[in-house]
C-alpha cells in the first residue's frame, strides 16, 4: 500500500555535525500530522538532494515517513510558490567552526574537516568511545562529557585515561562516589577486547563487523597501522573504501600519538589468545541474523554465541543467509527472509537448541 503522504511548509534548513564531520541537513517543517506522529523535521541527507527537490525557502513540501519510520521530503507544490522565494543554497562553513567545508568527488556528503577542534566532532567521538558497543564505561555519560569538554578536562579519546578524582570533583555536581564510578569504569575499560577498542577509535567506515575482521587478520595494532592496501583488500568484504580509510587513518600523525596513548594507558590493543577459543564448531559454516526484540538474550550476546560455536554473523538478509533468528515485533527482515525461501526462521528458544548440546 501508498505511504500516507501530507503537505507541510518548510520554515527553514539547519544542518548537523556528526563525529565523523558529516554534514547532514536537516529541513525544519511546520508541525503536521502524519501516520499517528507530529512531524516537526525531516533529513534531507545531502546537497544533491536538495537539488533534485528543487526546494526554495518556504515552500509547500510534501512529507511521508520512509519505511513507515523516518520523515521524509519526497516533493514539492510549486503551484504554491511565490515569484520572490528563493532556492536553498547549501552552506560552505561549517556551522559548529566555520571551517570550510569539503565534498569527496565520488561521494553526496560535505565534511567538516576540523576533526580535533571542531566540538560536535570531538564530543561525538568521545561519546562512541565509551558507549556499550565499544568501551562500554557507562559511569560516563553524554552530559559528563560535554561536561568535561567544555572545562578542558578531554579533548580526546586518550585524554579520559589522564582523569583523577582530583580532576573530576570540582565539576559541577560531581561528588565522591560519582567520582570514584567514573574512575572505576576507565579502569574496568582496559580489559575490553581489542575488537571493541578498534570499534571504538572510530575509523571511518569500520563498524562492528569489519573491526572484528580486522582484528581476526591483524592480531596488534601494529600490525594493522602497517598493512598495505592490498592487505587489507584481501580480508573478507573490506574493500578499497574501507581499506584507503583505514590507511589514512593510520598515516595521520595525530593519530599515531593518540594510539600511542592509548597503548601506554594499558588499553587492548593485540588479541588475546583466549579471544580465539571455541566453544564448539557447532555452527561452522552456517550464517545467522537476529531480528526484533529479543528477550531471552541482548543481541551482542547472541551474536557472541554464534561465534563461540563456530558461526558467523551477517548483517543483512539475503541468499547467504542460512538463518533468521526472529524476537518480538520482527518486521521487514522476517518478510524479506520468508519471500527467498531459502531461510530457515527460528525463534530464540529454537536457537538455544541449536547450541544446547555444546553448552551442556
Amino acid at each position: 500500500y501508498k505511504a500516507e503522504k501530507v503537505e507541510t511548509v518548510l520554515e527553514s534548513v539547519s544542518y548537523q555535525v556528526g563525529r565523523t564531520g558529516a554534514i547532514t541537513p536537516v529541513a525544519n517543517l511546520s508541525p503536521v500530522l502524519l501516520a499517528g506522529t507530529v512531524v516537526k523535521r525531516a533529513s534531507l541527507h545531502n546537497e544533491d538532494i536538495i537539488k533534485k527537490l528543487d526546494l526554495h525557502e518556504g515552500d509547500s513540501v510534501f512529507v511521508e515517513k520512509g519505511g513507515e519510520i523516518i520523515p521524509k521530503i519526497v516533493g514539492v507544490n510549486k503551484q504554491k510558490r511565490t515569484i520572490f522565494s528563493t532556492p536553498i543554497q547549501y552552506i560552505t562553513h561549517c556551522p559548529e567552526c566555520g571551517s570550510q567545508l569539503e565534498k569527496i568527488d565520488d561521494q553526496a556528503i560535505h565534511f567538516c574537516p576540523n576533526e580535533w577542534e571542531c566540538p560536535p566532532q570531538v564530543m561525538g567521538k568521545m561519546i562512541h568511545f565509551v558507549s556499550r558497543k565499544a568501551m562500554n564505561i557507562e559511569s560516563i555519560g553524554q552530559e559528563t562529557i560535554a561536561q568535561m569538554y567544555k572545562v578542558g578536562l578531554i579533548k580526546n579519546i586518550a585524554d579520559i585515561y589522564d582523569l583523577s578524582i582530583e580532576k573530576l570533583l570540582p565539576l559541577d555536581r560531581m561528588a565522591m562516589k560519582s567520582a570514584q564510578n567514573i574512575m572505576q569504569g576507565i579502569e574496568k575499560s582496559k580489559e575490553i577486547l581489542f575488537e571493541k577498542v578498534l570499534f571504538g577509535i572510530g575509523i571511518k567506515h569500520v563498524g562492528e563487523t569489519v573491526a572484528k575482521k580486522l582484528v581476526k587478520n591483524f592480531e596488534t595494532i601494529e600490525a594493522l597501522a602497517s598493512a598495505s592496501v592490498e592487505e587489507l583488500c584481501a580480508v573478507e568484504d573490506i574493500g578499497v573504501k574501507i581499506a584507503e580509510s583505514i590507511r589514512q587513518f593510520f598515516q595521520n600523525s595525530d593519530h599515531q600519538i593518540l594510539i600511542h596513548r592509548l597503548k601506554d594507558a594499558g588499553v587492548q590493543l593485540e588479541k588475546k589468545a583466549s579471544d580465539t577459543s571455541l566453544e564448539s564448531t557447532i555452527l561452522e559454516g552456517k550464517t545467522f541474523l537476529f531480528t526484533g526484540k529479543l528477550t531471552l538474550f541482548t543481541r551482542e550476546k547472541a551474536e557472541q554465541m554464534v561465534e563461540k560455536h563456530g558461526g558467523k554473523n551477517i548483517s543483512s538478509v539475503s541468499k547467504n543467509l542460512n538463518y533468521l533468528v526472529v524476537g518480538e515485533k520482527a518486521g521487514s527482515k522476517l518478510k524479506k527472509a520468508e519471500s527467498i525461501g531459502t531461510v530457515i526462521i527460528l525463534d530464540e528458544n529454537q536457537f538455544l537448541e541449536m547450541i544446547g548440546n555444546a553448552e551442556e
